[in-house]
């Protein structure tokens, strides 16, 4: 089973942040500008929440709050759930099916090395099904069995 570590190995090494402090429509731009669906807090360094697209319709939107006006610090997720770079993709997608979010950053101690997506659990199970057929068809060619 593949580990975080590997599957951000995959991945592009760019982390996508804003700051407590910033206005949602900061949080917003960027998402739409990395086409990405959720984004990390950091400030200092230092993991502090996390923000998605949801969370800004639910809470500001729907609120009739301002996303100009309004900090990211009064919407984000405080403390998210996070897992460490050793963390198998199926411990990712237990987690994230309990605990019903889309998103898990990955911290080495304090450091944010990057976040994994329900998306990137997907493609990684399925790139490890498309290679567990290929070994049968081969073995079963390879014995002789035609099916």
């Amino acid at each position: 089973m593949s580990t975080v570590k590997q599957i951000l190995s995959q991945k592009e090494h760019l982390i996508v942040s804003v700051e407590s402090s910033d206005a949602v429509l900061s949080a917003l731009q960027k998402m739409k500008d990395n086409r990405i669906r959720s984004i990390l807090v950091i400030d200092d360094g230092k993991l502090q929440g996390i923000v998605s697209q949801g969370d800004c319709a639910i809470k500001v939107l729907l609120n009739g709050l301002s996303p100009k006006t309004t900090k990211i610090s009064e919407i984000m997720t405080n403390h998210p759930f996070v897992v460490a770079e050793d963390f198998t993709a199926d411990q990712c997608m237990s987690i994230m099916n309990a605990k019903r979010i889309r998103h898990l950053p990955v911290l080495k101690g304090q450091k944010v090395l990057g976040i994994i997506s329900v998306g990137d659990l997907v493609k990684e199970i399925m790139k490890n099904q498309d290679s567990q057929i290929s070994f049968l068809e081969n073995y079963i060619k390879g014995h002789g069995v035609n099916y």
